[in-house]
């Protein structure tokens, strides 16, 4: 069973960047698509960007696109999500996700593992 792991969030200032990955163990990393989501406070969790299982293809909510990368390393076993010129709106509990079976897509049903998130907190 692939087992993930988010790290990097923490406090940090609205204009500055933050760089958040995910860990990932217990499975065939290259056969999975991932996708990064946010929950902020009070709302529901909504999509960030995925990336598909070779790393040349990604998509992005239109929100955080153009200051937003998602990217990967098959042989590290690693996603990261980089975003930039954050403002306080990207304050979220983000979690990383795995999809065995799908390519790159918003669904968050489609996506069969979760990590338990890492907290950013954009103040100003």
């Amino acid at each position: 069973q692939l087992q993930l792991v988010e790290s990097g969030g923490g406090l940090v200032q609205a204009g500055d960047s933050v760089r958040l990955s995910c860990a990932a163990s217990g499975g065939t990393f290259n056969t999975y698509s991932f996708g990064w989501f946010r929950q902020a406070p009070g709302k529901e969790r909504d999509f960030v960007a995925s990336i598909n299982q070779l790393g040349g293809s990604t998509i992005y909510e239109d929100s955080v696109k153009g200051r937003t990368t998602i990217s990967r390393n098959n042989a590290e076993n690693t996603v990261w999500l980089h975003m930039s010129r954050l403002k306080s709106e990207d304050t979220a509990v983000y979690y990383c996700a795995a999809g065995p079976d799908v390519d790159l897509t918003q669904q968050q049903n489609l996506y069969a593992y979760w990590g338990q998130g890492t907290q950013v907190t954009v103040f100003s």
